[in-house]
Formats: structure tokens, C-alpha cells, sequence
């Protein structure tokens, strides 16, 4: 059911009259919120299944994607209509996932029986399952598609599978509980955050696809107990020149140079940041905020939030609509 919160505007998105869109998951309140990103004013609100957490679009833009994890189920919606227009068969409790640039397969993280599942979008088929660490969650895909990454939460390890034969040829350990991996745009380097660790590992990939983990990245912030500084989500800029880190129930985002790796600043941003995204041409990074019911809009020239925009019930993920 779609619960219209601003009639016109929703007449106007149903027309393609915006820009672009961000699409919210509420983990808690079982929706998904619309929000416009060039008013950043609510559209709508829809039934997203029963907890839904990972989001993603597809290549262009015309299909979400949705982890409705208490479903056991991807759900597929129109980024239009916002009808659901399919499911995808997932595994259990999926949680977050990757989409491969071409748009086809899906690697879906399954918390609860320790597998990454790998699901052709098109004939909507299971290709494979691929036994991994406990408590999987954190998935990524490098530049040149030859590798998919799971992160482990109890084994404290990131996976690295090939996309070719569905097998894991590298195992890198990390600090404690793993939850996201994010490569540069040029495949250089992956970093993945350790919320219990409170650290970020930044792994060197060599040309053959070996990682070999260099440093890890510790945090601090004046007035905040460690024990809160708990990094989740991580983004990188196009050009690799910042790396952002959701620091959880700290309620700021760290930024990192690039090039030194060296921790520049600290942005306040909601309740429990949990993940983020960024908009077209890297205007904005829009963070998720799971205590305060709302997302964060970070001018990313600035390195400063301008605007915060209430969503549902303990906002999860968020994915925004390309070009």
C-alpha cells in the first residue's frame, strides 16, 4: 500500500518531473520513504516488507531492490509507481547485498546461515551459495567485477570470492564485528569497518587481486567514550580523495584523506548514523540515522550537514537514483 503524504508531489514523481529520488528503508517501521533530492522534501512513503534493511537500484535507475529480511526475500519495486512488481529468492534473513554493474548477478549476504546466496536478476534463479564466515553482512564488488567481497561478523574476516567459479580464494582477517566493505573507484584498495573494533582495515589489492591488509584506521573524538565510536558504513569519494565513515552511536561521520589516510574531521550528524549514499556527482552524501528517525545532508565540498528531513521508524539504508 502506498500511504501518499503529498499528493501533488507524488503526481509529479509518478511523471519523472524530479531529478532524483532517495529511497529510505525503515528497518522498524517496515516502509520505505521517498524523498526528493533536489527539495529534499518527503514524497511518499510504501510498504517495504516485513524488516527491510540493504536497498539498491538497478543500473538505470528503474528498479529498487530491497532486503525484506523477516520475508527471506528480495523485494523488486518501480522507482515510478512504486509498486512491487516481483520477489527475488534470497536465502534466509538477507541483509545487505551487491548488484553487479551490469545489473545482474545479485550477491545477497544471508545473516543466518552463513552463505553468500548469488541470484541472476533476470531469470530471478539462485546461480550458487557460497558457504562464508558467521554472521555475514558487508558485500562488495570490485571495479572490475572479478571479485566479491562478504564481511564476517563473527569470524572477523573479509572473504574475497571469485566471480568466476563462486569460490573464496583470499581471507583476510580484521578487527571485531566486520559490517561494510567499500573499494576505490580504481580498485587499488578495499576498507572495511569493524564496529566493535572501532577501527577501519584498509587492504592493498595488487594487480592479480591479492589483498594484503597495510594499516587500520583508530578514531577519536573529544567529550565521546570509545566504546561509541562504532563504524558501520563507508563511502569513498569518486576520485578517492575522502573516505567517510558512519561512526554508529557516536552520531558523526569521520572524514579521511584519501592520500595520507590521516582522520581530518568529525561532521554531528542524527542518532545512530548508520549508512550512507551519495547523490549524483557527489553534491551531497545522504546518511541514514537509526534513533532519530531521519537522514543527514552532507554538503561534501563543505565537509558540513545543511539539513536533516524525518523519515520512518529507525531509517536503515538508503540508495539514490543515478543520472
Amino acid at each position: 500500500m502506498i500511504r501518499p503524504l503529498l499528493t501533488a508531489a507524488l503526481c509529479l514523481a509518478a511523471s519523472g518531473a524530479f531529478a532524483g529520488k532517495a529511497f529510505v528503508s525503515n528497518e522498524r517501521g517496515n516502509t520505505i520513504t521517498v524523498v526528493d533530492t533536489d527539495s529534499w522534501e518527503v514524497l511518499t512513503e510504501f510498504d517495504g516488507g516485513n524488516r527491510p534493511r540493504g536497498i539498491t537500484l538497478s543500473p538505470d535507475g528503474k528498479l529498487l531492490y530491497v532486503c525484506a529480511s523477516d520475508d527471506d526475500t528480495v523485494r523488486v519495486f518501480d522507482t515510478d509507481t512504486y509498486q512491487e512488481l516481483y520477489t527475488l529468492p534470497s536465502g534466509p534473513d538477507p541483509e545487505l547485498f551487491v548488484l553487479d554493474p551490469e545489473g545482474s548477478p545479485l550477491y545477497i549476504a544471508n545473516e543466518d546461515d552463513n552463505l553468500v546466496t548469488v541470484t541472476d536478476t533476470e531469470s530471478r534463479k539462485i546461480l550458487a551459495e557460497v558457504p562464508v564466515g558467521v554472521e555475514p553482512e558487508g558485500m562488495a564488488i570490485s571495479p572490475d567485477e572479478k571479485w566479491v567481497v562478504n564481511t564476517s561478523e563473527t569470524t572477523n574476516m573479509a572473504h574475497f570470492i571469485s566471480t568466476e567459479d563462486y569460490e573464496i580464494k583470499h581471507n583476510v582477517l580484521v578487527d571485531q564485528r566486520p559490517r561494510y566493505a567499500e573499494y576505490l573507484s580504481d580498485g587499488s584498495r578495499l576498507f572495511v569497518s569493524a564496529e566493535i573494533g572501532g577501527t577501519v582495515s584498509v587492504i592493498d589489492i595488487a594487480e592479480d587481486g591479492t589483498p594484503t591488509l597495510s594499516q587500520k584506521i583508530g578514531f577519536e573524538v573529544p567529550g565521546v567514550l570509545p566504546e561509541w565510536l562504532q563504524p558501520v558504513g563507508v563511502k569513498a569519494t569518486q576520485d578517492g580523495s575522502r573516505i567517510f565513515v558512519a561512526l554508529g552511536p557516536a552520531n558523526r561521520v569521520a572524514v579521511i584523506d584519501g592520500a595520507s589516510l590521516e582522520v581530518l574531521d568529525y561532521i554531528m550528524v542524527g542518532q545512530r548514523v548508520w549508512q550512507m549514499a551519495f547523490t549524483p556527482g557527489e553534491e551531497y552524501l545522504v546518511t541514514t540515522n537509526g534513533n532519530s528517525n531521519d537522514i543527514t545532508v552532507i554538503d561534501v565540498a563543505a565537509e558540513k550537514a545543511i539539513k536533516s528531513v524525518q523519515v520512518g521508524q529507525q531509517p536503515w539504508g538508503v540508495a539514490i537514483t543515478p543520472d
